[in-house]
């Protein structure tokens, strides 16, 4: 007994080779699948996003007017501003905004006036953001 081998034919090998790809049919249910998680994900993680920055925010404004209260209490007058604060070793660095992404977006609230009619010594008693926007809770940035 010989064992024959014969060759595939021409039509053999291109179905083969066809079928080797996905079909239009699998490729639009695979991306209707992706679209479909991808629309649920989504927002999530925008919010969260968005919930970081509120919550940065929060932190830095309560670190920086504990810094202001610190100096206040150690020198008896308010800081300039918030380089005083840095170069006096209260602050590390310059905190960023994390809305704006910039240290130079704070605003600074002078100090009230006392029982007299003056204001302590100093022109930064507090510091509020300067970004526009509101919080998730409808507040205002610069209210915070």
């Amino acid at each position: 007994m010989r064992a024959t081998h014969t060759k595939p034919t021409r039509q053999v090998l291109s179905l083969r080779f066809i079928r080797r790809g996905f079909t239009l049919v699998e490729l639009l249910v695979v991306m209707a699948i992706l679209a479909t998680l991808l629309s649920i994900a989504a927002p999530r993680y925008f919010g969260s996003v968005e919930r970081a920055k509120e919550n940065a925010l929060r932190q830095s404004l309560s670190v920086m007017r504990d810094s202001i209260d610190k100096f206040y209490g150690d020198n008896g007058r308010y800081p300039e501003d918030l380089t005083e604060l840095v170069n006096r070793r209260y602050l590390r660095v310059m905190p960023l905004d994390p809305f704006t992404d910039s240290s130079e977006s704070w605003i600074f609230v002078p100090p009230p006036a006392g029982g007299d009619g003056r204001a302590a010594p100093g022109r930064l008693y507090d510091v509020r953001s300067g970004a526009p926007g509101k919080t998730r809770t409808g507040l205002s940035l610069s209210e915070l």
